[in-house]
């Protein structure tokens, strides 16, 4: 099974659209493990990790988001997979 992580910045209308309790669900739904909060200039930040098909499915997600969400642009850095998350967390 080959992994991959990424930081995922989000921009955007993203907040106030439940962009994050959705995003969890996707992430639940494909496995991946990881955490999504916003950002107090209005964006939504994600470290996520998991297989490889799996995290390319919710980055493209990401591009789309839920009803209401208008997604300007989003910036993907790629990490070493580390292994560390045990579930999918909304930070506060």
């Amino acid at each position: 099974m080959a992994l991959k992580r990424a930081h995922i910045l989000i921009e955007g209308r993203v907040q106030g659209v439940f962009f994050r309790a959705s995003m969890k669900e996707e992430a639940e739904r494909y496995g991946i493990k990881g955490w999504v909060r916003n950002l107090p200039g209005g964006d939504v930040e994600a470290l996520i990790e998991g297989e490889n098909a799996a995290v390319d499915e919710l980055i493209k997600w990401c591009w789309q988001g839920p009803p209401g969400a208008m997604i300007d642009h989003i910036t993907v850095e790629w990490e070493p997979p580390k292994g560390e998350f045990e579930s999918f967390l909304i930070k506060r």
